[in-house]
């Protein structure tokens, strides 16, 4: 990514301890952004920020649920009192499972996701927007691929995603002549840690991940790809050529789609 964007700019991103939220975090130091971060693992959440500081960023820290809006409001609020505005959010905080539906020992699993995955962006999305409108600003949220498609064995996940696209979406359009832009990024498979704690059909972390790690995008160019094109204002970023042809085949062959993606998930266990 090149030097001057985000530089001096203030960005808000959630989940900033690991995987995507974490690269973003990192590669918008390097660029001398102004910082705020939050997470729930308030110990993580000052590893990273110690990290950014020594790239020479300027950070704020503030441990968040996502899944609380109290703590969302706090978490903005807070970021705008430090460094006087908002540039861009990124809502990146989210869960995941890996059980086939008629596996699930309950459906706790639905709500859960939902909470995490769409409220925890809208919770944030709410209290920012006041401030993005005022600087024109940029607005992504990091769904999935499994967002634009079904995917076995990540029922509640899929649908959570689904949620969250179609809220963005719907969002963009009542944005349109407020200038604020609207990204979706919705990855692939990434390696990061949220495999590990996947949700498996007992309702419990699996503690491994289910994934062939060594094939996986790192969360580094995925950040990369995702700040890209949150700057130059896009409304979807997709990160795989698999993803892309996917969106084609869906509304011709969506069969055929279906055996992509069941293939997709058979290949990386």
């Amino acid at each position: 990514m090149s030097k001057a964007p985000y530089a001096g700019s203030t960005v808000l991103v959630t989940g900033a301890t690991e995987g995507i939220g974490r690269a973003c975090a990192l590669q918008l130091a390097d660029v001398r952004a102004k910082l705020v971060l939050g997470a729930r693992n308030t110990e993580r959440l000052e590893q990273i920020a110690s990290e950014c500081r020594e790239l020479g960023a300027q950070v704020l820290t503030q441990p968040t649920d996502v899944s609380r809006e109290a703590d969302c409001q706090r978490l903005v609020e807070a970021g705008i009192a430090e460094f006087g505005g908002l540039d861009t959010l990124v809502c990146n905080a989210g869960s995941t499972m890996w059980a086939r539906f008629d596996q699930l020992e309950s459906l706790d699993v639905f709500p859960h996701l939902l909470q995490v995955n769409l409220m925890g962006a809208v919770n944030c999305i709410r209290h920012a927007l006041p401030a993005l409108r005022a600087s024109g600003g940029r607005l992504v949220a990091v769904a999935s691929a499994a967002g634009m498609t079904g995917v076995p064995e990540r029922t509640a996940y899929a649908a959570s995603k689904h949620a969250l696209v179609g809220f963005m979406d719907s969002l963009r359009i009542e944005l349109r002549d407020r200038g604020v832009s609207v990204t979706v990024a919705a990855p692939d498979f990434v390696l990061t840690e949220t495999h590990r704690r996947a949700i498996g059909a007992d309702g419990k972390a699996l503690g491994t991940s289910p994934m062939q790690e060594g094939k996986l995008l790192t969360a580094s160019r995925c950040a990369e790809m995702i700040l890209a094109d949150t700057w130059a204002r896009k409304r979807l970023c997709l990160t795989s050529s698999r993803t892309r042809l996917g969106l084609l085949l869906k509304p011709f062959l969506p069969a055929l789609l279906d055996r992509i993606a069941a293939k997709a998930i058979e290949q990386r266990r």
